[in-house]
């Protein structure tokens, strides 16, 4: 079985900025990661597999909705906290984050924030245990980039929503208790709809032949004549800013996250560095791969603090949506960058499977896509700075 031998870059003792609890944390999602995902996520990639087994170790380590108040299941964590698991399960894998981002703040935040009390109690307890996995539709075939276009719509029947439309790449769809689904009704405002698993006309078929995020379960949500109780419409928000509000929490995720995939190619490439010989020598002392290394912790380090500052932002509610977009675009880039490096420091032996390196670099061109591509966050940027929308 193969041996997770890595060691965290903390170049700028930035554990220093840690408090005991925040470390805890880390500290224990990381040795599960090394225990329960290292060995195995191999397999399950290279088999297009969701290692289901997974999920109960997910729930113990709190990486369900960790923010969530313990009144709901959660642990009642800090923004901190939240993303330093993200960090380590990232490292470990893009696709098995994602399940948690998903869960975390895609299903479990939006129940918490635009739900009713009777929502929150009857299905937060039961997402932040793994009982319930849910899934977030948003994209559409033909509206990813510009979701408001979006066409699944319902129609108020009296008793019950009459809903119709698809969505598309929904981590977790396969296997999801439950979906959020976003939906405008007939005046054409969008709302979230909790639509679960057995109802009449409701079908997640699962997306195969991805070359990217290999061991998560990705889907469509197709809807035909749903009807859904209207009690599971989400009361306390509605219109774009609604989900949009969900993607700045899974964003967040994602800028930590991404930082454990660089954290995890950088180490690989140092270790194999050090024990590659070739013309007399470790590899690690010619200059062009220290180049490559010096410039790797670099990046690492930027990002650390990058995320690290907006995770204190987040704790006293002063994120903006433009920050967490930049932190977003920043570390993917960063990782994916070092994921390349990293894959020609390992030359040959970087594209097998005895490394991490070429799955991380696969899973982050998906990272890079989701949750808003990276032009679309340039553009995000572009837009806070100049105050001129340029998407129109």
């Amino acid at each position: 079985m193969k041996q997770d031998l890595f060691q965290a870059p903390d170049y700028y003792n930035l554990d220093e900025l840690l408090t005991e609890e925040h470390k805890l944390i880390r500290d224990s999602a990381r040795e599960w990661v090394k225990k329960s995902v290292s060995p195995i996520i191999e397999e399950y990639a290279q088999n297009a597999k969701f290692p289901d087994q997974l999920v109960k170790g997910l729930a113990d380590i709190g990486a369900f909705g960790p923010y969530i108040p313990e009144e709901y299941g959660g642990a009642g964590l800090d923004q901190i906290s939240y993303g330093l698991i993200m960090q380590e399960i990232e490292r470990g894998d893009s696709g098995i984050r994602s399940t948690a981002s998903v869960q975390s703040s895609l299903v479990m935040f939006p129940i918490w924030k635009y739900g009713s009390e009777d929502q929150k109690k009857k299905y937060l307890p039961k997402l932040a245990s793994g009982e319930f996995m849910g899934c977030f539709g948003l994209t559409e075939p033909d509206h990813g980039s510009n979701p408001g276009g979006m066409i699944t719509h319902y129609k108020d029947m009296g008793d019950h929503f009459l809903l119709n439309g698809a969505k598309l790449w929904i981590s977790n769809s396969p296997f999801a208790d439950i979906a959020i689904v976003w939906a405008k009704n007939e005046e054409g405002r969008i709302h979230g709809l909790i639509v679960e698993r057995g109802m009449k006309g409701f079908s997640t078929p699962e997306t195969h032949n991805k070359w990217s995020l290999r061991a998560s379960a990705t889907g469509e949500l197709i809807f035909n004549d749903v009807k859904v109780p209207k009690e599971n419409l989400l009361p306390n928000k509605s219109g774009l800013g609604a989900p949009l509000g969900c993607l700045d929490s899974a964003r967040y995720g994602i800028a930590w996250g991404a930082v454990g995939a660089a954290m995890d190619c950088y180490d690989t490439a140092l270790r194999y560095s050090k024990e590659r010989i070739q013309f007399g020598k470790p590899i690690a002392g010619f200059q062009l791969q220290q180049k490559k290394l010096a410039e790797m912790i670099t990046e690492i380090t930027k990002a650390q603090l990058l995320a690290w500052r907006l995770g204190m932002l987040k704790n006293e509610d002063r994120a903006s949506s433009a920050q967490i977009s930049m932190a977003k675009r920043n570390n993917v880039e960063m990782a994916i960058k070092i994921a390349r490096e990293s894959r020609q420091i390992l030359g040959g032996m970087g594209i097998t499977g005895d490394y991490s390196i070429m799955r991380h670099m696969m899973n982050l061109e998906s990272v890079i896509t989701y949750e808003g591509t990276h032009d679309i966050h340039l553009l995000i940027t572009g837009m806070d700075i100049t105050g001129i929308n340029a998407f129109k």
